[in-house]
């Protein structure tokens, strides 16, 4: 890898060969509504339609989809093309090869030398003479903001390892890590403590993780997998309730370490579980829905935020343990 000074620069080269503007506005369209009314993926819209995936591009995101023009589709033998558009199972495989969770600009993929798909496989980056290329399609136009993430048009499409079809479970990873961060694919900088710390949507597991005197088991060495109750989880307790808990520094601990499980589960690994052990020594119950991944009774909303120690999934509802 250059280093991150020539990287820019090459970045700014090929954006400006590409014509992308510095100042855009604000997107209107998601993903899949830009891919509805561009005639240049036209192609790509019947593949999305066939695979059924118009429902996950058009999700909270954010995604990033690396888009190939009807000129890239043109590329597969028409007999080819004709029998994966009837195939949804191994089209929806590589469609979903051609997608990663975040929101990764220009900037951010010539950072990168992989980044991993939602298939599962992943797909090589690099930069060469101004261009960036992904595994061998050109990036041909960078940076096609939408509300829910950002395309980058490329003129071959992307085939995956033939070990790598994506099976259901993929695909409801998908929707899960929709709500990932912007970050997704940047080099982690906190600890699952930091993580607390500074998002405003777990201050009061932040004032519970302080109580239970846990701030230093989450600063550890790990890998750590903890599912964090938002704020709004824990405002479904009765008040009187949850203040008894946090004054109840045993109870409480042993609360939060049910949320916390030994080795970094990333949303692609919990839809493949039924059951997780936590710390606590219980275990916790998986359902996969759909695009829905409960853990208990409460439901993932925001999956794979990464730690320098671990990762951490967000859930709606607090968990509470078994009664021993």
């Amino acid at each position: 890898m250059f280093k991150k000074t020539t990287l820019m620069l090459t970045g700014a080269l090929m954006l400006s060969a590409m014509g992308a503007a510095q100042t855009t506005p604000a997107p209107t369209q998601t993903i899949a509504e830009i891919v509805s009314t561009n005639p240049d993926f036209s192609t790509l819209l019947a593949a999305v339609k066939a695979a059924g995936l118009v429902e996950t591009l058009s999700g909270a995101g954010p995604f990033t989809v690396f888009a190939p023009t009807n000129a890239a589709f043109a590329k597969i033998p028409a007999a080819d093309l004709n029998a994966l558009i009837n195939d949804p199972e191994k089209l929806k495989s590589i469609l979903l090869y051609h997608v990663v969770v975040g929101k990764a600009m220009a900037a951010d993929v010539i950072e990168l030398t992989t980044a991993k798909t939602v298939n599962g496989a992943a797909v090589n980056i690099k930069v060469s003479g101004g261009k960036v290329m992904v595994n061998d399609a050109t990036v041909t136009q960078a940076d096609v903001q939408a509300t829910n993430g950002v395309i980058h048009v490329i003129d071959t499409v992307l085939m995956p390892p033939a070990n790598a079809m994506a099976t259901p479970e993929a695909t409801a990873a998908a929707a899960t890590t929709a709500a990932a961060p912007t970050a997704a694919m940047a080099e982690p900088t906190e600890t699952i403590t930091g993580i607390i710390s500074t998002d405003p949507d777990l201050t009061t597991l932040l004032a519970a993780v302080k109580a239970a005197d846990l701030e230093a088991t989450l600063i550890g060495k790990g890998p750590f997998t903890l599912f964090a109750p938002t704020n709004a989880a824990f405002a479904k307790i009765p008040k009187a309730d949850l203040d008894a808990l946090l004054a109840d520094p045993a109870k409480l601990k042993a609360v939060l370490l049910y949320h916390v499980v030994a080795g970094q589960v990333m949303a692609a690994d919990v839809v493949k579980l039924t059951t997780a052990d936590t710390v606590n020594g219980a275990a916790v119950d998986i359902q996969v829905d759909g695009s829905t991944v409960a853990i208990n009774n409460a439901t993932i909303t925001r999956a794979d935020v990464p730690a320098i120690n671990g990762v951490v999934h967000f859930i709606d509802t607090v968990l509470m343990p078994p009664a021993k």
